[in-house]
């Protein structure tokens, strides 16, 4: 008997604001995100009725509600529907027209369009993209789903609902409790894990310590472990101050970080000598340590770069990885992460872009977060790592200015996707595929 085919991925997909570019984002994806999994989406249905009367008969885009599927379970106070678009001018199905559908769970039906202003964040729209975030995590942590992807909201209109979060990474934090989170961008180019998020500069000075940065690299490492299968990382630190302090000359907050880095090479010097041996493996994750499903890779490449041995005469302070190779025998039965750092920050990203490492730990959100929008606008991907659960989100944020034009590119928001569900496969050892189409060859 030959065995049963893998079931489609399950994907959740959190609407954001509702008075952002969410809706178009979704309503002009969906089509597309249907070849690779099943849709639920959980947001406002007020999101896609209050762009509805701006645009005309003679849209490229069209959809259509209905009763939903029979047996639907819905959360309390939501109300649930059928949503199915069309790619055609008109509502008239053929061959020629690219069919989207997925179940629509609305957690805010008292909230509708009347109580929204299209391009503009409110105490209404904030309840909404909070509410639905919160009933989105919850039903991936019941298993009705694969993964979790978040479009945009703003933090501004969640306060002014009265939600006292500083962004989905914290929020998702606390409703799964989770015992530690880290907000981490991956790309074809670049990958990254931030140290902190959002507070500010000053505070990220005055909380540097030796302890909390190894905690950071020791997780990060951690995590990139169990989600590559590769246990010999390169993972590289960034220097607080220019030129990594110049011996003092321009601070000394290097020295904590050059103690972080001979910390978290420690944590994993027992890496394979017991069972296990991860620094982190008592904290909750969806994916497992060991290799990866064969072909599989965070971003599909059809040709692979040549990855480049670190330079070492450039990578100093790297702690217990110089002693070993200056003769010192490792106490490892098989590869394990090796850290460098903390290396100059102004170098550092041209050389992870050359695959010197194949991570960087950024010490704050601006540090991490310019160069990897610099050099993969439409392609990094916000990953959460820490979280029992796959959660991914475009790295853009709701777009005020554009909502309503259908002005936006969808491919950030479509990497995200397809990340989510290239994650899913991983955590289940199977081999679901999904890839954006360049712009260019999309029909």
């Amino acid at each position: 008997m030959s065995p049963l085919p893998a079931r489609r991925p399950r994907i959740v997909i959190t609407l954001g604001d509702p008075c952002g570019v969410g809706p178009e984002l979704l309503l002009g994806s969906l089509y597309a995100i249907n070849r690779w999994a099943e849709v639920t989406i959980v947001g406002a249905k007020a999101g896609p009725d209050l762009i509805d009367p701006l645009v005309s008969s003679g849209r490229r885009v069209q959809w259509r509600w209905s009763n939903p599927p029979g047996g639907t379970a819905n959360p309390p106070g939501s109300k649930a529907y059928s949503l199915w678009t069309g790619s055609g001018e008109s509502w008239e199905p053929s061959q020629s027209q690219l069919m989207g559908h997925a179940l629509w769970i609305d957690p805010t039906p008292e909230i509708t369009f009347h109580d929204l202003l299209l391009g503009e964040g409110s105490a209404a729209s904030g309840k909404a993209a909070v509410e639905a975030i919160r009933v989105g995590a919850n039903l991936v942590m019941a298993g009705e789903a694969d993964a979790l992807v978040t479009l945009p909201i703003s933090k501004a209109a969640a306060h002014q609902a009265g939600y006292d979060i500083p962004g989905h990474t914290e929020f998702l934090q606390a409703l799964s409790g989770a015992e530690i989170t880290r907000m981490a961008f991956v790309s074809p180019s670049l990958s990254i894990v931030l140290h902190t998020v959002h507070q500010s500069l000053r505070s990220v000075v005055e909380g540097i310590s030796a302890e909390s940065v190894a905690e950071t690299l020791s997780f990060a490492a951690d995590r990139f472990i169990q989600l590559t299968g590769k246990n010999d990382l390169r993972v590289a630190l960034c220097a607080l101050n220019p030129h990594a302090g110049e011996n003092g000359a321009f601070g000394d907050e290097e020295t904590a970080l050059m103690e972080a880095v001979v910390q978290a090479e420690a944590s994993f010097m027992d890496f394979g000598l017991r069972d296990e041996t991860l620094p982190f493996q008592h904290v909750a994750s969806p994916f497992s340590e060991g290799h990866s499903p064969e072909g599989w890779e965070i971003f599909p490449s059809k040709a692979r770069s040549p990855i480049s041995e670190p330079d070492l005469s450039t990578a100093s302070h790297t702690g217990l990885e110089l002693e070993r190779r200056a003769g010192t025998p490792a106490p490892i039965q098989r590869p394990a992460p090796r850290f460098f750092g903390p290396l100059s920050a102004d170098s550092l990203f041209h050389r992870a872009a050359k695959k010197e490492f194949d991570l960087v730990v950024a010490l704050y959100h601006d540090q991490g977060l310019i160069p990897i929008k610099v050099l993969e606008p439409k392609r990094a991907v916000n990953l959460t790592l820490g979280l029992p659960f796959i959660r991914t989100s475009p790295d853009h944020g709701t777009a005020f200015d554009k909502a309503g034009l259908w002005a936006s590119d969808p491919t950030n928001f479509l990497e995200a996707t397809a990340l989510a569900v290239r994650l899913a496969a991983r955590a289940r050892q199977e081999s679901w595929k999904a890839e954006v189409v360049p712009a260019e060859g999309r029909t």
